[in-house]
C-alpha cells in the first residue's frame, strides 16, 4: 500500500528551481566593495578597541553611497543608499565624522543617500525593535547597513551559542528579505592577540561562520594592519593603514597598487568594450576570454565593475555593450538595434536626506 500523504493535504512544497537555470556567480556583480565586501553579505568588522573599527565603517557606508573607491582604492561595484546605526557615537559626532571623510575624498555629503538612524536604543533581541528596523529597511531600501558595535545591540550572553545564532538569524533573514548587506562592528577578545582573526572575534564561534565578508584591524606600532576574509572569494590582504589628519581625518592606505597593476585594470577594461564593440552579435564569457587571453576571475571582476557602471549589459547570448557606448565607440553596423541598460537605478526615492 502506498504512504498515507492526507497529512500534507494543504501544505505548500518547498520552492524548486533547476540548477542550470540559476544565475551563475560569476556572471553577476559579486562585490559591493571590491576585494573588500561582497554585494549582499553580511560580516563583522572587527578589532581590538581604539583599532579604528568605526572609522573603517564610516570609510565604507560613505564609498558606497558616493560611489567612490573605499580608502581611496577598493571600487564601489554597487553603489546606492546606506544606513548606519552608531551606539556609541551623538549624531553630532558621526556628522563631524563623515564630514572629514567627505572632505579627504572630494565629495559632499549633503548630497548622498547616506541615512543615521536616530533612536537612542535599538536592541536586536527585541521582537519590536526588530520589527522598527524591518521598517525602516522596507522604506529606505539600503544597499548596505551598518551597526556599531555589537555589544550595544543586544542583552544577549555573547558567549551562548544558541543565543547569538538566533539573533544572527534574525539578520541574515532581513538581509535575504530586502537584499542588504549587513556590517557588524564587534571587538576582539582581550586574551587573544595572537589567535587568528576570526578565532579572536569575542564570543560564540558563530559569529566568524556567520560572515559572507569579514574585515580586522590589528594595531601595529602607529599603523594598522587590515585584512579580509571572505565566503566566496581568496583573502584579501593585509593591507597598512594610518589615521591621517591631512587634508581632513581619514583611513590611509599606506600600500600603494603598482602602475601596472593600474594600467592592466584600465587595459583590460577598455579591451572588453572595444571588443564587444567590434562583435556582430552578444560575446558569452568563454569567447571573450578566448579573445583577450586572460584569467576567467580577472575577467569576471572586469565584467562585473562593467555592467555596475552602466557600460554593458548582459543578454542571451552573452554581453554587448549598452546603447550609450555606441557613439563613442566604433562599431560594425547591426541589423537588430541594441537594446538600452536595464540596469537597476542605486537611488531611493523615499530618502528624504534624514533618518
Amino acid at each position: 500500500m502506498g504512504a498515507d500523504t492526507s497529512r500534507l493535504l494543504g501544505v505548500k512544497p518547498l520552492p524548486v528551481v533547476a540548477a542550470a537555470k540559476v544565475e551563475s556567480a560569476t556572471e553577476r556583480v559579486r562585490w559591493l566593495i571590491e576585494g573588500l565586501w561582497g554585494v549582499e553579505a553580511v560580516g563583522v568588522i572587527g578589532g581590538a578597541p581604539k583599532s579604528c573599527k568605526t572609522w573603517l565603517a564610516l570609510d565604507l557606508a560613505l564609498s558606497v553611497a558616493s560611489a567612490s573607491a573605499a580608502l581611496g582604492r577598493f571600487a564601489v561595484s554597487a553603489p546606492g543608499t546606506v544606513l548606519l546605526y552608531a551606539a556609541e557615537d551623538s549624531a553630532a559626532e558621526v556628522r563631524d565624522r563623515l564630514g572629514a571623510l567627505a572632505a579627504a575624498r572630494g565629495v559632499s555629503l549633503s548630497r548622498l543617500k547616506l541615512g543615521v538612524i536616530l533612536t537612542p536604543a535599538l536592541r536586536l533581541d527585541r521582537h519590536s525593535d526588530r520589527l522598527r528596523l524591518e521598517k525602516t529597511l522596507e522604506r529606505y531600501r539600503p544597499r548596505l547597513l551598518v551597526l556599531d558595535p555589537l555589544v550595544r545591540l543586544h542583552a544577549i550572553d555573547e558567549n551562548s551559542a544558541a543565543d547569538v545564532s538566533a539573533l544572527l538569524g534574525e539578520l541574515r533573514a532581513l538581509q535575504r528579505e530586502y537584499a542588504v548587506a549587513i556590517v557588524l562592528v564587534h571587538h576582539l577578545r582581550k586574551n587573544a592577540p595572537r589567535s587568528p582573526d576570526g578565532q579572536a572575534l569575542r564570543g560564540s564561534g558563530d559569529l566568524h561562520a556567520w560572515g559572507d565578508s569579514n574585515l580586522y584591524l590589528r594595531r601595529r606600532d602607529r599603523s594598522l594592519l587590515l585584512s579580509a576574509e571572505h565566503r566566496s572569494a581568496p583573502a584579501a590582504g593585509p593591507f597598512t593603514l594610518e589615521l591621517a589628519s591631512e587634508p581632513a581625518l581619514h583611513l590611509r592606505l599606506l600600500d600603494s597598487p603598482s602602475a601596472d597593476d593600474h594600467q592592466s585594470s584600465a587595459d583590460l577594461t577598455e579591451r572588453v568594450l572595444t571588443t564587444l564593440a567590434a562583435a556582430a552579435a552578444p560575446l558569452g564569457r568563454d569567447a571573450l576570454r578566448d579573445a583577450l587571453k586572460t584569467r576567467n576571475s580577472t575577467l569576471g571582476e572586469a565584467l562585473a565593475r562593467l555592467r555596475a557602471e552602466g557600460k554593458i549589459i548582459r543578454v542571451d547570448g552573452g554581453f554587448r555593450l549598452c546603447q550609450q557606448l555606441y557613439t563613442a565607440i566604433p562599431v560594425p553596423v547591426h541589423t537588430q538595434e541594441p537594446e538600452r541598460n536595464g540596469g537597476q537605478s542605486t537611488t531611493d526615492p523615499n530618502f528624504d536626506g534624514s533618518a
